[in-house]
């Protein structure tokens, strides 16, 4: 079975966040870096439900960890 394929954009959408590129790199800039040992999903700027959706995401290996990881990656995690 093939993985689902999405985009950065797609991501702040399910997340419900702006997705615009322009709205991407402003996320990234008002929230980085992220504290020192932070795990993305434990920021502190995410809902309740976005936490669990990154957590679930990686512990499944889920369609969306890839894109999960490259956020975390760009906020300094």
């Amino acid at each position: 079975m093939e993985k689902a394929t999405h985009d950065l954009g797609d991501l702040f959408r399910q997340l419900g966040l702006p997705d615009t590129p322009a709205d991407i790199e402003h996320f990234v800039s008002t929230h980085r870096p992220l504290p020192r040992g932070t795990r993305l999903a434990d920021a502190a700027f995410w809902s309740p439900s976005q936490a669990q959706f990154l957590r679930e995401e990686i512990q499944d290996d889920a369609d969306w960890a890839e894109l999960v990881d490259t956020l975390a990656a760009m906020l300094g995690d």
